[in-house]
């Protein structure tokens, strides 16, 4: 197990080598060298794992790391002040100070031996992979999209060597936080991530960039503030930091505080605007808080605590803002136009039933928990690329610009429909997990949970609906579209695509062969969920997938045999899509989706959610704290 230090230190070195290569092209390479190193170190790591056991403790004696650790929290907690005195934002100062002094004192008042600092076992190694791979692949598109942004947004000062270093400090960040037993190294690993998100955010230094980026910097400190209270609690009471003593110890007040730090940083409700505000950086670092990492640690350690969730007041609440996040946030998702929005308004929805799902904490949930986090994180991160390429070709991110974007730009509609046909087409990898959890649910009595699931799978397949129908009209128009797409940028997408297509392909053998055996080291055993034969199984997958790239295909060949001019009420342009009125005048004739943005706007429907939200958590918070006091 070597390996380890090597694959948090490579992305680290990496960072610091990119930022002093001055020429795009060689700062192009190194962008490629590490992100394929990343790769074979994860899987570097995969086969040693796989040979040397199930579960892997390490790293006894660690005091210089510690120490060192102790120095990066001072580190971060006065850049963090720096920066908030620079921009006038005082009353993050008292949260960095707060919760940075009081793991300070915790750690020397009351210190806590740790047999191990550091577990490789089954979850783990797959969030390994995710981070490794996807976050891989986003670092290598992002050489070619940086390229084409900076074409495109001339008002911004061009600091891709930056936006590197900070896209590999975070992948070295979230290996740290992934592999970390020790509650005190994942917190360092935790804050990093927080304060780097909260840098890539603000990347553009327009004011709405760094109000957004002081934003999720407030709200994710929040939840670090529940962190460092949770350790210092679990080190005064249990006399151990180690994640799995507090989970088997059931210990309330730890358990409570590491779920509420788990809500903030999985963006739910009411912490949801951190992660919108979000969409204000560049594409690739959207995909990579959305989908493989900064998201994906707060569903990472609410997934640990599951089975001190199951059956408690705790995992009520967890469950009750997931399940509420997750039809609140599919509800907006319906009245927006802006495509990156929509998948942001996705990604909190997503997250909210992967959230009920550690709350109700049963081993059905968690098998629906960890296949949903596969799927999103791949589709997501797919997703989030393909919007980027077509903004930067078109110039527009607007769902209603991408009508009949399969005669225009089909390589990317390809892409992005496998994307959304993963994301909530039957029976999808997505989908069938859905039924689980929503069998799970009624399995648990939870019929608030039952509603929210139905009625929020509901309004999901609305928004994706409108936005797959507009991408394959037969939309005939003469306005040209020139493919800016470099080949680096393909290539990531591709990968993507195919990983999505196997997915759901090999949906049973990753059932069997990859989430089983995480079940049954958080629950010490599984039973099996998918009742359908395993060929069975793949056979339908395999009609399943082939369908919607093919019908894109045939919709293709299809319209250019069968073009029919329609009557436009003038004089018909030639293209079904402009026309000459009675008064000579031009008129552009084009279909609009419905947005319903009265019934489910954010100006309507977020203050509300975010109030009842923030009750429920308060009340629950006192609740919990009081009892447990």
């Amino acid at each position: 197990m070597g390996v380890i230090p090597v694959l948090i230190l490579w992305p680290a070195l990496i960072a610091l080598l990119i930022p002093f290569l001055k020429q795009s092209k060689v700062r192009g390479i190194a962008v490629y060298v590490g992100a394929g190193g990343v790769m074979i170190l994860a899987l570097t790591l995969l086969i040693s794992w796989l040979s040397g056991g199930q579960t892997v403790n390490l790293y006894q004696q660690t005091e210089l790391i510690d120490h060192l650790m102790l120095a990066g929290e001072l580190v971060l907690m006065v850049l963090i002040v720096y920066l908030s005195i620079k921009h006038r934002k005082y009353p993050v100062i008292l949260l960095s100070v707060g919760q940075t002094g009081l793991l300070l004192w915790s750690e020397t008042v009351q210190p806590v031996e740790s047999p191990y600092h550091m577990t490789v076992d089954c979850l783990a190694m797959l969030m390994c992979i995710i981070v490794a791979f996807v976050g891989g692949l986003i670092c290598i598109y992002a050489v070619g999209y940086m390229k084409g942004y900076h074409k495109h947004h001339t008002e911004y000062q061009d600091r891709s060597g930056f936006f590197f270093s900070m896209l590999f400090l975070f992948l070295a960040a979230m290996f740290g936080l992934v592999l970390s037993a020790n509650l005190v190294w994942m917190y360092f690993f935790w804050e990093v991530t927080s304060v780097i998100s909260f840098l890539l955010i603000g990347y553009t230094r327009t004011e709405e960039a760094v109000n957004n980026s002081f934003r999720a910097l407030w709200m994710n400190l929040l939840g670090g503030l529940g962190f460092a209270i949770g350790i210092a609690v679990a080190a005064g009471t249990l006399g151990s930091v180690q994640l799995v003593d507090v989970v088997a110890a059931g210990a309330v007040i730890p358990v409570a505080m590491l779920a509420f730090a788990g809500l903030t940083k999985s963006a739910q409700l009411p912490f949801s605007s951190w992660l919108l505000g979000a969409m204000v950086a560049p594409t690739p670092s959207s995909a990579l808080l959305h989908s493989a990492t900064m998201v994906k640690a707060g569903v990472y350690l609410l997934i640990r605590l599951s089975p001190a969730l199951c059956n408690t007041m705790t995992g009520m609440t967890v469950a009750f803002i997931g399940g509420f996040t997750f039809i609140a946030a599919s509800m907006m998702a319906i009245a927006q136009n802006d495509g990156k929005k929509v998948l942001a308004f996705s990604t909190i929805s997503n997250l909210g039933l992967i959230v009920a799902c550690a709350g109700i904490g049963v081993e059905e949930t968690i098998w629906a928990a960890i296949l949903l986090m596969i799927f999103h994180s791949v589709s997501k991160s797919m997703l989030f690329q393909a919007v980027g390429s077509i903004e930067n070709t078109m110039g527009s991110r607007d769902i209603e610009s991408m009508h009949g974007l399969l005669l225009r730009l089909p390589r990317l509609t390809y892409i992005m429909g496998i994307g959304i046909a993963g994301m909530y087409l039957a029976p999808f990898g997505m989908l069938i997990s859905k039924w689980v959890a929503l069998k799970a649910f009624v399995d648990a009595d939870n019929y608030l949970l039952v509603i929210f699931l139905a009625y929020g799978s509901a309004t999901t397949m609305l928004y994706w609906t409108k936005w797959l129908s507009k991408l394959v009209s037969l939309h005939h128009t003469k306005e040209p579209v020139h493919d800016v797409t470099l080949p680096d940028q393909y290539l990531s997408m591709y990968v993507h695509s195919a990983a999505t297509l196997l997915l759901c392909l090999l949906f049973p053998l990753v059932s069997t062969y990859v989430v089983d055996p995480m079940i049954v080291q958080l629950f010490g055993s599984a039973h099996e969920v998918l009742s359908m034969s395993v060929l069975t199984t793949m056979a339908i997958m395999l009609v399943s997938v082939i369908f919607v790239p093919s019908l894109m295909f045939l919709l293709t060949r299809a319209t250019h045999r069968d073009y029919v001019p329609i009557y436009m009420g003038g004089i018909n342009e030639g293209d079904n899509t402009y026309f000459t009125n009675s008064f000579g005048e031009p008129e552009h004739l084009y279909l609009s989706n419905w947005y319903l943005r009265f019934e489910f706007g954010m100006r309507r429907l977020m203050r509300p959610s975010v109030i009842i939200s923030s009750g429920v958590l308060i009340v629950m918070l006192c609740v919990i704290v009081g009892g447990a006091v």
